[in-house]
């Protein structure tokens, strides 16, 4: 039988219950994954907790992981079995194994292990589309990164630097600034005791950055807004403090004409061009070595109410898995 946690209802890290479930033989269009590391992500926290509703109860949470192809079923083209893949924005994915659809999947080159695989495919995905689409940055740029010594952060923060621009990073306390600093931060703010955005203006000679990545939400709106400079991008790509309500679009105007998106992943890898084309740019910077991915932790998948725990907490760093 196949392990798999699923949740009954919305709530705290308690509703996930680790139950043996069959997964079966591969139906038309279908492949049946073997997994081998998975990934953790705050939109699980999300979906856990109802914020991102999801289709109904039981419902297996995860979104990514990487692992093998067992069986094949019929019309599948592109894939075989025994083919090593990786995927993201799948729900479904804290299992042993599960059949799914081929839409979300990627082969994984031969120097990528499975495990640096299931820690980049969602955060590094998401690096790319913020960097080359939400606001292109281009050499020369400061930016300014929220939660920089996190999983998306640590990733943004490199690419980032290896596009010339000038990275200040954003953190809860001196040990993760020094990670910060290590991923590709120039400057690093402590949130918790400073001032950001004076010290975003002391840094840019009272310019302001291009753009803002923020994964908190509500706690750093004002910061990120008050540290663009005029025309500035604002990107809301997370809520780890809490959803943005209410919000008062006019603020946009009265703060010098700034942008604002709330992008989502599945957006930007919505077909198979789309997905090929961000999965290759995100294996080909990691390659290279100009990013490196940081497993900070990992945790047995029958544990996952823990890791739960303490991403929520924030005392993970880098990227977390859960292992099988």
């Amino acid at each position: 039988m196949n392990s798999a946690i699923r949740i009954h209802q919305y709530g705290g890290p308690e509703v996930l219950t680790l139950e043996s479930v069959a997964v079966g033989e591969p139906a038309a269009g279908e492949v049946r994954v073997r997994h081998s590391a998975i990934g953790l992500n705050f939109i699980d926290v999300y979906q856990r907790t109802g914020l991102y509703p999801v289709a109904g109860f039981p419902q297996t949470l995860g979104m990514e992981a990487a692992g093998v192809i067992e069986a094949v079923g019929a019309g599948v083209d592109g894939f075989a079995a025994g083919d090593r893949v990786a995927y993201a924005m799948a729900l479904g994915s804290y299992c042993n194994a599960r059949l799914m659809g081929v839409d979300k999947l990627v082969r994984l080159p031969d120097t990528i292990d499975d495990q640096t695989a299931a820690a980049m495919m969602l955060q590094g995905m998401t690096a790319r589309y913020l960097l080359k689409s939400s606001f292109p940055v281009q050499a020369g740029d400061a930016i300014l990164v929220m939660a920089a010594a996190g999983g998306v952060g640590t990733l943004l923060c490199q690419w980032a630097n290896h596009l010339g621009a000038t990275v200040i990073g954003c953190v809860g306390s001196a040990d993760k600034a020094r990670l910060a600093q290590e991923n590709g931060c120039h400057h690093t703010i402590l949130y918790k005791e400073e001032d950001v955005a004076a010290r975003v203006r002391e840094i840019t000679g009272n310019a302001g950055v291009a753009a803002a990545y923020d994964a908190v939400g509500q706690a750093t709106l004002m910061a990120s807004l008050d540290s663009l400079r005029p025309t500035g991008t604002f990107v809301s790509y997370g809520n780890a403090s809490g959803p943005i309500s209410d919000f008062n679009i006019g603020l946009l105007a009265q703060k010098g004409s700034l942008y604002l998106q709330r992008p989502t992943l599945a957006t930007y890898i919505r077909n198979r061009e789309l997905l090929n084309e961000c999965a290759q740019d995100l294996f080909d910077v990691v390659q290279s070595g100009a990013v490196k991915v940081r497993i900070g932790q990992t945790y047995p998948l029958a544990e996952v109410a823990q890791a739960h725990h303490d991403l929520e907490a924030r005392q993970t760093t880098g990227a977390t898995l859960l292992l099988p």
